[in-house]
């Protein structure tokens, strides 16, 4: 398993390192399994077979910078973590995604933008490159999340407020674009929905689970939740008050 924390650094455990245990239990605090520095948490988790050839981990940062390197580049045990991207000093790393380097990437900022543009306009760099731009952001903007997709799926784009509301938008409706653009609308945010805290790529037969920061959990058939524009403020799908 690779944890990427918001510094910019990479820890791996084996999945059997991690104790198991049941759904109401609180766990193990994450410090005691990662030597992790002071103000410092894990933003991402992928879970891996090996470091395998023509494998790629791309990175996005609070400020919509996007960064692409072979995954074999990552293959070294530190416990200290290892460095996997360098961030300015204003910066955090906020989503890494496993890809082969044939898809099409998704950034969302909190504000409700998006951009769409080919994962081929980000040429591979190594371990400790700093990246190049994804998506211009407004001086109050900030990206939230990243995704992935597969060419010619038939999924939808989720999107997910931190009043709860959310809404599916098909991919259709997002052109793909030049890399480093503002994007479009993908959200109309509003003081009653607040900001994007999440997002996904769907498909029908999943499922999702909405889990609030004091611990509440609600899991939703994404087939039940709507499929709207991109300009709209989606619908209550789990109650935050």
């Amino acid at each position: 398993i690779l944890f990427f924390s918001n510094k910019g650094k990479l820890y791996r455990l084996r999945g059997y390192e991690v104790p198991e245990s049941g759904r109401t239990a609180k766990g193990t605090a994450i410090v005691n399994l990662l030597s992790l520095d002071a103000g410092e948490k894990i933003s991402t988790v992928i879970p891996i077979q090996n470091f395998a050839e023509g494998k790629y981990l791309l990175f996005a940062t609070r400020n919509g910078l996007i960064k692409k390197t072979g995954l074999t580049e990552y293959n070294s045990a530190r416990k200290t973590g290892l460095l996997a991207i360098t961030l300015k000093d204003d910066d955090e790393l906020i989503d890494v995604r496993l890809t082969d380097g044939e898809d099409n990437v998704v950034l969302v900022t909190k504000q409700g933008m998006c951009i769409t543009f080919n994962e081929k306009d980000v040429r591979p760099v190594g371990r400790v490159s700093q990246g190049v731009i994804g998506i211009r952001l407004d001086e109050d903007d900030n990206v939230i999340g990243m995704e992935s997709i597969i060419q010619g799926s038939k999924s939808t784009l989720l999107a997910i407020t931190e009043n709860g509301f959310g809404k599916r938008t098909e991919l259709d409706e997002y052109r793909v674009q030049t890399r480093g653009g503002k994007g479009v609308i993908t959200y109309k945010i509003t003081p009653k929905t607040g900001t994007i805290v999440g997002i996904r790529i769907v498909n029908e037969e999943d499922d999702v689970m909405l889990i609030t920061d004091t611990g509440t959990i609600i899991r939703l058939n994404v087939a039940e939740i709507s499929v709207l524009g991109r300009s709209t403020q989606g619908v209550t799908l789990m109650r935050t008050t």
